[in-house]
């Protein structure tokens, strides 16, 4: 039986605002190896609130998934506008693209285990919390 739906239903939960939705594809030992990010179901929904308070306006586009045995991997590209405090910094109304590639281990039907490559140095770009010279002679 095919899990492709998972990462589809966290797609789904984020794009409609109910982080609750997590319960029913979160499984209950969920470990995230994302070190900004609490363990189990409560930091990853604590997580997600978090994100979506700054940016109420998340949409989020599931732009692939493959499944291969007990792993499911989805790339995800995220568009929304800073409008809330979020890590610390203060908004600014700017318009960001986050793009995630997740990769998720699958047990009992639910997402278990989750490891994450993000463009984070993007989004504080574009957020105006960090900056990145060009090299010298460019």
């Amino acid at each position: 039986m095919s899990n492709k739906h998972l990462p589809r239903l966290f797609a789904q939960a984020l794009n409609e605002k109910r982080v609750e939705l997590f319960d029913e594809f979160i499984h209950p030992n969920y470990n995230n190896h994302n070190t900004y990010v609490e363990p189990g179901p409560a930091g990853v929904k604590a997580f997600f609130r978090h994100y979506l308070d700054a940016f109420p306006d998340t949409n989020v586009v599931m732009d692939d998934v493959i499944e291969e045995g007990d792993r499911i991997s989805a790339r995800f590209t995220y568009n929304g506008t800073f409008s809330n405090p979020f890590m610390g910094y203060r908004p600014n109304g700017a318009a960001i693209r986050m793009r995630s590639i997740d990769i998720w281990r699958v047990a009992d039907g639910k997402l278990a285990e989750h490891w994450d490559e993000l463009n984070l140095l993007e989004v504080f770009q574009q957020i105006g919390a960090a900056t990145v010279r060009k090299p010298e002679g460019q």
